[in-house]
Order: structure tokens, then sequence, then C-alpha cells
């Protein structure tokens, strides 16, 4: 249980990152720079990370954690890349001017600019990032209905 526990808390985390970067996402409108966007270019793949690790934790397993960890390290920098291609089509010199002060994973301590833009439930609500709430809290319903079935701690 101490796992399961341990586990939620650090999913519990990359979710709140998850909402607080969907809240600033204004998909294909607007280049997203305000909130966690001003220490990572990628706080939604983060947050995704933080998700993972949690479930590798809860689940007490290291072959879903390396199975996680290989996704993870295969699929993400080949996406990022792609996506970053796309962000330089979309907004050009102004996504180049971005990408040089924002590292594309890991955060920076302190934002890379000051921003007026705020957190919006409507374009939360709009991204569906909700979806990801409710995914965590069956994948952990799961887990612990397996640790209930084994009898496990």
């Amino acid at each position: 249980m101490k796992w399961l526990l341990c586990g939620v808390s650090i999913a519990f985390c990359g979710l709140v990152l998850r909402g607080y970067a969907a809240g600033h996402l204004r998909k294909h409108k607007q280049l997203a720079t305000s909130g966690p966007y001003a220490f990572t270019r990628n706080p939604l793949y983060l947050g995704s990370v933080l998700l993972a690790a949690g479930f590798s934790v809860a689940s007490h397993s290291w072959i879903s954690t390396l199975l996680l960890a290989a996704y993870l390290a295969i699929f993400y920098p080949v996406v990022i890349r792609r996506e970053q291609g796309e962000l330089k089509t979309l907004y050009g010199a102004a996504f180049v001017e971005y990408a040089s002060q924002v590292p594309a994973f890991w955060p920076r301590l302190s934002p890379a600019t000051a921003s007026t833009e705020r957190f919006s439930w409507p374009i939360y609500r709009q991204n569906r990032e909700y979806e990801a709430a409710i995914g965590l809290a069956v994948a952990m319903a799961i887990l612990w209905t397996i640790m209930l079935w084994r009898g496990g701690s």
C-alpha cells in the first residue's frame, strides 16, 4: 500500500503540471510561453513522465518501470523534435527566440520571461486535460484492486 500511495503522490504532481500547462495552451493559435511554458517547452511531456514514474512506483514492478522508461526514451525525443519543427514552421522567429531561452524538457529554475497570461479554466476544458485525471484514477484503481486481490502490501 505504501508504494501505491507514494506512486499516486508522484503521479498527482504530473497531473497538476499537465493541468497547469493545458490551461495555458492555445493550440495552433498562439505560442505558449506563459505558466509552465516559461520554464520548459514541453511541460505536458514532463507531466506525463511524472505520471509514468508514479505509475511505476505504484506498481512496484521493475518490468513496468523498464518498459515505460524504454518507451519514453525511444519515442519522446522523436515526438519532441517533430513538434519543434511544426512550431518553428507556425511561429518562425518567435519560436526560435523562445527555444533559445527555454529548455526543451528539463525546466529552468526561473521563468524565461514574465507574462501577463494567466491560467484559464475554459482553455483547460477545451484541451480536455481532465481526461488525464480520469485515466490516472482508473489506472490507480486497477493497481489497488490487483494489490487487494494478491493480498499484497
